[in-house]
């Protein structure tokens, strides 16, 4: 058999070889393809975190939903609401209570009436007024007597009749019954009444005292007037009136007279009233520990009714404090905390201690100092 040489080429090796280098040229053109292909370049990071500090590169898109502004220092007096009520004023109010004991015959107004001074409010009977006008025509009487005897011993003394003594007794007699009757007719006019008239001794005459309106009426025609303490109506001059702030005892120490209120009524919360403290209670209240303070607002258009509810916006006085926006807050378990500028676009979380809240601004007690610059909108992005 003739050996094949190891040089001689098949058809079939021709043809893998053709093959082979087929492939080959087609894995070298994809390979230069691939290579000459650009890789696309990595996105630019929203945040990069360094230690404790927290970056915002350039380009980041939250650059557009981040602001920074400097911290504020406040120096206004922090707002406090309390509540408060419409009272009548004490020194323009007449308790009326009858002078005697006896029975209700009639009242003459009706509760909320508007009544003038010396205007008759209602009329009584009583035992008490009858023998008081009996003890008043009484003393009339006898210093008419007394009067009498006067004259007719002065008569008999100048004839020579008597003694100078009974003159002298005369006289006594008849400054003794004048003050007797002075005392019934004081008596009487302290009353309301006078011993003159059909009428005198049957019915007494219950006049206001002071112009105002009932404001209340705890009896009805035809009642036993037993207690002679117990107060029959009230009449209110509500020309001015009171409005009664609760204090609570922590804010007692900053309400001094003279101090600037605005005052709102349930009635009317579109209306807000401004007035001045005209008085502060020197004793807490026992059960509610809160004192009372009240102001005095003028009311001749009658807006102000006692017994109504209302709101006393008072100015506490406040030393100068760090403010923020209540936006710039984030809440992080029992702290709270806000992002501080440390470089330009780097911050810091910042741990503060909070004061009081004046409307959408929140005063920092410590954490922060004024001229500071904050993240006040979208901190919470930042927040992890």
């Amino acid at each position: 058999m003739k050996k094949k040489s190891l040089y001689q080429i098949t058809p079939a090796r021709i043809v893998f070889g053709v093959m082979t280098c087929a492939a080959l040229c087609v894995d070298s053109f994809d390979s230069t393809a691939h290579a000459a292909t650009p890789v696309a370049a990595a996105p630019a990071p929203m945040l990069v975190r360094q230690g404790n500090r927290l970056s915002v590169p350039a380009g980041s898109p939250l650059r557009d939903r981040l602001l920074v502004a400097t911290v504020g220092q406040d120096t206004l007096p922090h707002e406090v609401s309390l509540p408060a009520t419409v009272e009548a004023n004490p020194a323009n109010t007449a308790n009326i209570l009858p002078p005697l004991t006896g029975r209700l015959l009639e009242l003459k107004v009706r509760l909320g009436d508007t009544v003038k001074r010396g205007q008759v409010l209602a009329t009584m009977s009583s035992p008490d007024l009858a023998q008081a006008v009996a003890d008043a025509r009484k003393a009339r009487d006898a210093l008419d007597l007394a009067q009498r005897a006067l004259v007719r011993a002065r008569g008999v003394n100048e004839a020579g009749s008597n003694a100078a003594k009974d003159v002298e007794a005369a006289s006594s007699s008849v400054a003794q019954q004048k003050a007797e009757l002075q005392r019934n007719e004081a008596r009487l006019r302290s009353l309301g009444a006078d011993a003159s008239g059909a009428q005198a001794g049957q019915v007494l005459k219950i006049v206001a005292p002071t112009s105002g309106t009932v404001t209340a009426l705890n009896a009805a025609a035809g009642s036993s007037l037993n207690d002679a303490n117990a107060v029959l109506m009230t009449v209110s001059n509500l020309d001015s009136v009171w409005v009664t702030v609760n204090v609570p005892e922590g804010v007692v120490g900053t309400v001094a007279p003279g101090q600037n209120v605005v005052v709102t009524l349930a009635a009317y919360p579109e209306r807000s009233f401004t007035g001045k403290v005209a008085f502060v209670s020197a004793v807490l209240d026992a059960d509610t520990r809160r004192a009372r303070a009240r102001i005095v607002f003028a009311n001749p258009d009658g807006i102000f009714k006692p017994n109504m509810y209302a709101t006393a916006v008072l100015g506490v006085p406040q030393g100068a404090q760090p403010q923020v926006p209540a936006s710039a807050l984030l809440m992080n378990n029992d702290s709270v905390s806000v992002f501080v500028e440390a470089e330009p676009w780097t911050f810091v979380r910042r741990t503060v201690e909070l004061d009081r809240e004046d409307g959408d601004k929140v005063r920092i007690r410590s954490g922060l100092a004024a001229g500071e610059r904050v993240v006040v909108r979208g901190g919470v992005l930042l927040n992890d």
